[in-house]
Order: structure tokens, then sequence, then C-alpha cells
């Protein structure tokens, strides 16, 4: 397997967010790895707290591409 490359992130550092429509959230400790789905986060926030927020609204970004054989 060849060496994989850090990917880009865009923080955005503010200290208020409102969301409508939400589905849910998670509250979880940001890991370097685990069983879960993963989301990009940089390596600084290691064991902080992360809120992932979870709406019906599809996606807008670029497709999310997925190695081979998964």
């Amino acid at each position: 397997m060849g060496a994989t490359m850090a990917r880009k992130v865009d923080l955005h550092r503010v200290n208020r967010l409102t969301v409508k429509n939400i589905t849910g959230y998670i509250e979880r400790q940001v890991v370097p790895h685990g069983s879960g789905a993963k989301v990009t986060c940089p390596r600084e926030f290691l064991g902080k707290t992360a809120y992932l927020i979870l709406t019906d609204t599809p996606w807008q970004g670029k497709p999310i591409r997925r190695r081979r054989g998964q």
C-alpha cells in the first residue's frame, strides 16, 4: 500500500453555531482511529470533544471517493 496524504480541512473558528432542522447530533472524543464512520479533523484536536450534526439535507460538496474493496 502507498502512503496516504493528509487531507486539507477548512476549519471555521467560531464560538457559536446555530443550525436549523437537524435530525440529531453525536458527541464524541476525537481519536486517531476507530471502527465507526470517519470525519476528517485536524490532528491538533485529538482528545477534544467533537459534535457531529446530522441533517436530512443531501451533501452539496464533492462526492466522497471510496477506496477499492470498500
